[in-house]
C-alpha cells in the first residue's frame, strides 16, 4: 500500500510539472483538493476583509488604526482597481462573519479565485508584506502578489515573505484561495505609512495588478509549482489565524 501510495503521489507531481509549462493555466471551477495549476482567464473576484464587527483584528499603538477597519479600506480599493471585473466584496460594512461562513460565501463561485485582505501583528521590528497559501493552484496568485506588494513598498525586515500555510481559508474554500497580509501594524514606521490613504491605494494596485496577471498569463513566470500535500481541512482548533 505504501508502494502504491508513493507511486500515485510522483503521478500527481508529475502532472502538475508538465502542466505547469509557460502558459499553462487551470484551476477554473471549484476543486476540493486544489491539486492543479493555477487558474487563467478568470474574471470574478471574491475579496474578503478580515475581522469585523466586535472583532476588530490587529491595532497600532502608534496611529490607533484597528485591521478590521483597514481591511475593509483596501477590499475597496482593490475593488475599485478592477473595472470591468466582477468583484464580490464578502462584507461590505463594520460587521463580523464567521470564518466558515466566509469559505460556503465564496464557494457559492466556480470561476473565481478568493483574496484575503489582513494587517499583521508581531515584533516590532518586523515589517513588510506576507502571502499565505495552501492549495497548489494558488501558487501562481500568492508568488505574484508578494512580488508586486514587496515592489511597492519603500523597506522590508524580517517578514516571512511568501508562506505555505493551512489556514481555513487557504485550505477550506473549493477555489484558489491567499491570504494577504498587508504589513505590519506593530511597526510604528510601517503603521504609519499603512495610515496613508495614498500608501494603501499603492498597496491595492500592487495585489489588483497580480490578479491581471495572473488571469491572462496563468503560472507562467511563477517558478515550479509545490508538491500537493493531502491535508485535512483547517478547523477552529488549529493555531490562531
Amino acid at each position: 500500500m505504501r508502494a502504491l501510495s508513493r507511486l500515485l503521489t510522483l503521478l500527481v507531481a508529475g502532472f502538475l510539472v508538465s502542466c505547469a509549462a509557460p502558459g499553462g493555466g487551470g484551476g477554473i471551477g471549484r476543486d476540493a483538493w486544489g491539486h492543479r495549476p493555477g487558474p487563467k482567464g478568470f474574471r470574478t473576484v471574491v475579496i474578503d476583509a478580515g475581522h469585523g464587527g466586535s472583532d476588530s483584528g490587529a491595532r497600532s499603538h502608534a496611529t490607533g488604526a484597528m485591521e478590521k477597519d483597514l481591511a475593509l479600506d483596501m477590499a475597496r480599493r482593490v475593488k475599485g482597481e478592477l473595472p470591468g471585473w466582477r468583484v464580490v466584496l464578502l462584507r461590505d460594512g463594520d460587521y463580523f462573519i464567521d470564518l466558515d461562513e466566509r469559505v460556503g460565501m465564496a464557494n457559492r463561485h466556480g470561476d473565481a479565485v478568493l483574496v484575503s485582505l489582513h494587517f499583521n501583528h508581531g515584533p516590532s521590528h518586523l515589517s513588510g508584506p506576507e502571502t499565505f497559501y495552501w492549495r497548489v493552484d494558488s501558487h501562481g496568485l500568492a508568488t505574484r502578489i508578494q512580488r508586486n506588494l514587496a515592489s511597492a513598498i519603500p523597506d522590508e525586515h524580517g517578514n516571512r515573505g511568501l508562506v505555505r500555510r493551512r489556514l481555513r481559508l487557504t485550505r477550506n474554500p473549493e477555489i484558489p484561495c491567499v491570504l494577504v497580509e498587508c504589513g505590519y501594524l506593530s511597526n510604528s514606521a510601517e503603521a504609519r505609512r499603512i495610515e496613508n490613504g495614498a500608501y494603501r491605494a499603492s498597496l491595492a494596485r500592487a495585489i489588483a495588478a497580480a490578479i491581471k496577471e495572473q488571469s491572462a498569463h496563468g503560472d507562467a513566470g511563477t517558478g515550479p509549482l509545490p508538491p500537493p500535500i493531502n491535508a485535512p481541512m483547517s478547523r477552529p482548533t488549529d493555531a490562531p489565524e
